[in-house]
């Protein structure tokens, strides 16, 4: 599996007229996991990570388990060179994973939810929530202008799992988003990843650190 950056989001319908465009993307982490039908399935916490026999990726704040079928990219800031999020990418879709630092008894995801549908609505989008494997989630639909000009809609799911003192937020692009009875493989890949929230304080909602394995350079692509 390579690591390279992030590159131009192939999981936008096309579009030809201008009404058809990315909205970023409360149950606590047992409940969610209980939702799918295992309670010992993940989202895990990195330090009650099981012996399952997965060799995850060390991203810093997410340990990611690799698959022969998805590629992995990180979208890293161009100014500070930081690492914002890791992508798992097929040619159908995408899976982006984010963690924040979230209260230690609290439900973030049930507090962050209305924020990500208003920010839908001021994209001139909707968002709908919808029950899913790991509880409540949202699917945005946002127009968006592409590189080219043209216009789309772009479809994400939005899934946010509260997790001890972190949330996780997963949102699926491209097919996974538009079908989520298809998805099972994608939300097999989320229930994989592993959190690590650190002992350091941190202010709520602030996003857990990104870092590239050592000896890891991912390769740039070009936008299109």
């Amino acid at each position: 599996m390579r690591l390279r950056r992030k590159a131009a989001d192939p999981t936008v319908d096309d579009a030809v007229d201008e009404t058809t465009g990315t909205g970023e993307a409360g149950e606590t982490a047992d409940d969610a996991r209980g939702a799918a039908g295992d309670p010992t399935s993940g989202p895990f916490d990195a330090d009650d990570l099981p012996d399952d026999g997965i060799a995850r990726l060390d991203l810093g704040s997410l340990l990611v388990a690799p698959a022969e079928d998805r590629e992995l990219r990180v979208q890293v800031d161009e100014q500070s060179g930081a690492v914002r999020a890791v992508l798992l990418a097929t040619d159908e879709g995408a899976l982006e994973l984010r963690a924040f630092a979230a209260p230690r008894n609290g439900d973030l995801w049930s507090e962050i939810r209305p924020q990500i549908a208003a920010d839908a609505a001021r994209r001139g989008g909707t968002a709908t929530e919808r029950e899913g494997r790991f509880g409540t989630e949202l699917v945005c639909e946002v127009r968006m202008t592409r590189a080219d000009g043209a216009t789309g809609t772009q479809t994400s799911r939005v899934i946010g799992i509260n997790g001890p003192r972190w949330l996780l937020r997963a949102t699926l692009l491209g097919d996974p988003a538009r079908d989520p009875e298809s998805a099972e493989a994608w939300e097999a890949a989320i229930a994989q990843v592993a959190v690590r929230r650190g002992a350091h304080a941190m202010p709520v909602g602030e996003q857990l650190p990104l870092s590239l394995p050592e000896g890891a350079t991912p390769r740039a692509v070009p936008t299109t």
